[in-house]
């Protein structure tokens, strides 16, 4: 495919093969690999790394973020590497979103994933690598002094549009605005737990 304009079947093209990466359940594979099984029957039932860390496997969570990272950074690149003309940008995005869309609900778990943070930050770093880099340095200073990953997270993804507008990328801007609002609605349980104060904190005691 090599799309000099933008339209719509280019635009669902972009989004199936980002839909294909993203779909790829790589904490799911890597704990029953390792003979832990199903990921989904423990913690929150999620196959992001936060939950692979709750088998007690730092080296398999440190593992499933990075792939789950990849996921987003290469539906970006590959899309980007094979479209052409001033689409090609605009396509990539679209690849990275459908990428995250996978990530959260992938038609091989019933739709069933992970709430996308790693790979939607992958996507961050690959279609706009200044947002992505501020925007993981705002999950760090917010983790470092509240020490809440998911609040962290959150103040991430809604600043991560601003990034991008401030940076001259309108475009960016719209596409990460929509994945903030996908990744707040996935993290609804985080936000009621951190309005009760019930929240874990970074190191603390877990919760599904």
């Amino acid at each position: 495919m090599t799309p000099t304009a933008l339209s719509i079947g280019a635009v669902i093209v972009a989004a199936l093969i980002g839909y294909g990466f993203g779909s790829l359940p790589f904490g799911l594979v890597l704990t029953k690999s390792a003979g832990l099984g199903d990921i989904r029957s423990i913690g929150s039932g999620n196959i992001g790394a936060t939950n692979v860390l709750r088998t007690g496997r730092k080296d398999l969570a440190a593992l499933t973020l990075i792939l789950d990272g990849a996921k987003g950074a290469i539906a970006v690149v590959v899309v980007r590497l094979i479209a052409e003309g001033e689409a090609a940008e605009i396509l990539a995005l679209v690849a990275g979103v459908g990428a995250v869309v996978g990530h959260n609900f992938p038609v091989w778990l019933s739709f069933k994933g992970g709430k996308g943070m790693a790979t939607t930050i992958g996507l961050f770093l690959a279609a706009l690598p200044m947002a992505g880099v501020m925007a993981c340095a705002t999950w760090l200073v917010i983790a470092a002094i509240f020490r809440y990953s998911s609040l962290a997270a959150l103040v991430a993804l809604a600043l991560a549009p601003l990034y991008a507008f401030i940076l001259g990328y309108p475009n960016h801007a719209l596409a990460f605005l929509a994945l903030g609002i996908l990744g707040w609605a996935r993290h609804h349980a985080n936000i009621a737990r951190l309005l009760k104060g019930e929240e874990p904190k970074i190191g603390g005691a877990k919760t599904a």
